[in-house]
């Protein structure tokens, strides 16, 4: 007899799902450059969380090294595309580039480094990740040092490509929006991140994720088992970093633009740890909704409050305690209530609701 989901885990999946949708059609449902923008980080964030989820939800490792990885990724696409021209044969050379240095990288910190306690494997990846911001920001003539690279991207992602124009010489319009190379781009970006998000979603659901499951609740008696937890934990250790890289050529793409703060810096670590946290660790799901709920308030949380403060004003202390530059005060305020509500992220602990015990 087949066991039906719970419906919380129903829920889940539907919002995923709708999740889905809106970024499918965010061209058409947001016609304005930053929503694209927004659309288009959300769909990266996914996949780094999804990946990064691999390591700490299920199979019980910290690492603070994701980060570099996604560098890899980006510096690899961004140099190729600077030395060889705006080229598909520059964006594969680049992005194997990436992922070949980040899977060796990886390879070479899993078998050194997981045979010892969980805190010292931490700080080891903590240490990579800074040796690779410090090279990334010396390096000037390989990788534009502080000030980054800017490059161009294959002709089918330039704004005012040849090949989307009508024989009137207009640009061909679907539905008002403008079929163009950064509509192509964008969906190059939600194309390639859906796949790898659903590659995730599978690995979890084969036997490897149920082995995975079990190294984290109890490494020794998977270990007694017969289990070769350290081979495991390099191996998903080297599939979650190859996700990262992956991630980072196609956001390097995306943008055109390569540096250190936007490939390297260690905020981005921090996002994705909260967006893994507001989501649900080991849920795979929670990778959607954490991306969306963080993306969202770090572009429009700011823009709310000041609309709120001047809808305020007369009104003592709330103009100011709402004051546009006390954004990152309140973030902190919902994502603290996020945890206390939801102790387990928003879809580990809205996914057994309703389940019969």
């Amino acid at each position: 007899m087949s066991q039906s989901l719970p419906k919380g885990a129903i829920f889940i999946k539907t919002l995923v799902l709708f999740i889905g949708a809106l970024l499918l059609f965010a061209p058409f449902l947001f016609q304005d450059t930053r929503s694209l923008e927004v659309a288009a980080r959300i769909c990266i964030f996914v996949v780094l969380v999804a990946s990064y989820d691999l390591l700490i939800g299920y199979t019980g490792i910290v690492s603070f090294a994701h980060t570099m990885f996604f560098g890899f990724g980006a510096y690899g696409a961004a140099i190729a595309l600077r030395q060889m021209g705006p080229g598909w044969d520059a964006v594969v050379l680049g992005g194997l580039t990436g992922l070949a240095v980040s899977i060796i990288v990886a390879t070479v910190i899993g078998l050194l480094s997981l045979r010892v306690k969980a805190i010292f494997f931490a700080m080891i990846t903590l240490a990579a990740a800074s040796v690779a911001m410090v090279l990334a920001s010396q390096l000037s003539n390989l990788t534009g040092g502080e000030d980054g690279i800017t490059y161009r991207a294959p002709e089918i992602f330039k704004t005012a490509n040849k090949l989307m124009v009508n024989e009137d010489g207009k640009v061909a319009r679907l539905f008002g929006v403008k079929l163009n190379g950064k509509l192509a781009a964008y969906y190059f970006v939600f194309g390639t991140c859906l796949v790898m998000f659903i590659f995730c979603l599978r690995m979890v659901a084969s036997p490897l994720g149920t082995v995975l499951k079990a190294i984290r609740e109890n490494e020794a008696r998977a270990e007694a088992v017969g289990y070769r937890v350290v081979a495991y934990r390099t191996f998903v250790f080297c599939i979650a970093a190859g996700l990262a890289s992956l991630a980072g050529t196609v956001y390097a793409i995306w943008l055109k633009y390569t540096g250190p703060d936007t490939a390297l810096a260690f905020n981005i670590m921090i996002d994705i740890l909260l967006m893994v946290v507001i989501g649900g660790m080991g849920t795979m799901y929670g990778a959607a909704i954490g991306a969306v709920l963080l993306v969202l308030a770090q572009y429009y949380l700011r823009d709310l409050m000041g609309a709120a403060s001047e809808a305020m004003q007369g009104i003592p202390l709330l103009p100011e305690l709402f004051d546009a530059d006390r954004w990152l005060l309140w973030l902190g305020i919902i994502f603290i209530l996020l945890v206390y509500f939801f102790p387990k992220g928003i879809a580990g602990t809205l996914w057994d609701k309703g389940a019969r015990p």
